[in-house]
């Protein structure tokens, strides 16, 4: 059997031993109030006997209601019980039966008392019936005092034979802890002069594995330092491209902007030269009206000359028609006049249309070539802002890469460091186990030497 059970054996007489203790105490205080119980049926027999005497002696009807309600009052604590009395209700079969009788006797011991005279030798005769029945419940009570005081007895001779039992045990279990203890001493020593010469050899081998992660602790430092380098300098690279992605932005918005501009001169130079060609066209209008109109002036001057050549013939008759033929002569003349006039400004403006034609075409020829070279320089802008852009991108996403890889090599950093720590700390437990195992192993020689 292990010595766990037997401990657990002895913890369970010992337990058993106090429990019984304790009902050996709940006994001997049933055993008090069993007791009492015998005192109050003793008194209210007695009491009763009293109050016959009184009764046939013919005493004082004072005294005889005090014993009355005294004794009334213990009759009924027999049943159940009466806390001012200090006694409890008892619930044996036997007792309660004869306790019962008890009361309902009692009730015709008080109402033969209530009769003024009552016959004597029905009262001595009920007197002595009352004493038997109060003697019968004084024996039962007797009888629970017995039951009590044997189950006392049983108890303590039951709790004597535990404690034997448990100081038997004990001897026993002393006798196998010793023994245990003394082969259990002599394995620890010998296990504990093997775990130190192990653990030494551990030290050792800590000791090396410390020092060669302090050394790719360093390492991996410098690789750190390396890329947070890389990084900012992809950082800064990808700030440079993108400057230069908004100033290649901005020169294709000029460029375009540009580009809107020579294609709204070109329209308005179309236009110019539209215009023009419908000026050129109302000016041939009005120089074939400016011949008409000269045409015109010369019939009228020879209509007038030939007018004035009747008019002469005519004589006097004719002077006023000679007059209007001259007017109109001289009309004539200014009409014609004016016709040429207008014939020259109209050749000097078809003059200066054809130069502002010639300027238009060539302005439209410049326009067209303008916009060729600015579409030219506006995919060649494109073609920047895409390679800058690309730039942008990869230096961004070298960037990002270096400043991931910085990342892992300072968790790197912090793993190596929170390794080498707990390789300190793993070399200054195994030295602080090695000291306990020197102690134990100390203590176990002791302990056998004890033993």
């Amino acid at each position: 059997m292990k010595i766990r059970t037997q401990l657990f054996i002895l913890a369970g007489f010992v337990v058993l031993l106090e429990t019984l203790e304790i009902a050996t105490v709940f006994v001997v205080a049933g055993s008090g109030k069993v007791a009492e119980l015998v005192n109050q049926a003793g008194l209210v027999r007695g009491g009763t006997q009293r109050l016959f005497k009184l009764k046939l002696a013919g005493g004082s009807p004072e005294i005889i209601n005090q014993v009355k309600q005294k004794t009334r009052q213990r009759v009924s604590a027999l049943v159940n019980g009466d806390a001012e009395l200090g006694l409890e209700k008892f619930t044996d079969p036997e007792y309660q039966a004869l306790a019962r009788k008890l009361e309902a006797e009692w009730q015709k011991v008080e109402q033969l008392l209530a009769q003024p005279n009552p016959n004597r030798q029905e009262l001595l005769s009920f007197s002595e019936d009352f004493f038997k029945l109060s003697d019968e419940v004084v024996s039962a009570a007797e009888a629970i005092g017995t039951k009590e005081k044997y189950l006392e007895t049983v108890v303590e001779i039951f709790a004597i034979v535990t404690g034997l039992v448990a100081i038997v045990l004990s001897i026993s279990i002393v006798i196998q802890v010793t023994k245990f203890l003394n082969k259990t001493s002599t394995d620890l020593a010998t296990s504990s002069t093997e775990i130190a010469a192990s653990i030494a050899e551990q030290e050792k081998v800590i000791s090396q594995q410390a020092t060669s992660i302090n050394q790719v602790t360093t390492t991996m430092e410098e690789l750190g330092a390396s890329s947070r380098q890389s990084a900012e300098q992809a950082i800064t690279s990808a700030s440079a491209a993108q400057k230069a992605l908004e100033v290649s932005n901005s020169g294709r918005e000029i460029v375009q902007r540009n580009l809107e501009g020579i294609n709204t001169l070109k329209e308005n130079v179309s236009a110019i030269a539209q215009k023009i060609m419908e000026l050129t066209e109302q000016t041939n209008q009005i120089a074939t009206i400016s011949d008409l109109v000269a045409d015109i002036a010369n019939q009228t001057n020879i209509l007038a000359l030939n007018a004035a050549v009747e008019a002469a013939r005519a004589g006097e008759q004719g002077k006023g028609f000679s007059v209007v033929a001259q007017e109109v002569r001289k009309l004539a003349d200014q009409s014609k006049k004016s016709a040429e006039k207008i014939s020259g400004l109209i050749r000097d403006i078809q003059s200066s249309i054809n130069s502002t034609v010639m300027v238009t075409d060539e302005g439209t020829k410049a326009a067209t070539e303008s916009i060729r070279l600015s579409k030219n320089t506006a995919e060649a802008f494109q073609d920047i802002l895409n390679a800058i852009q690309s730039i942008s991108v990869n230096s961004q996403q070298i960037a990002l890469s270096a400043k991931q890889q910085a990342v892992g090599v300072q968790q790197g950093v912090s793993a190596m460091n929170a390794i080498n720590l707990g390789a300190r700390e793993v070399a200054s437990s195994v030295h602080q186990i090695r000291s306990a195992i020197q102690q134990l192993t100390n203590l176990a020689q002791s302990l056998k030497e004890q033993v």
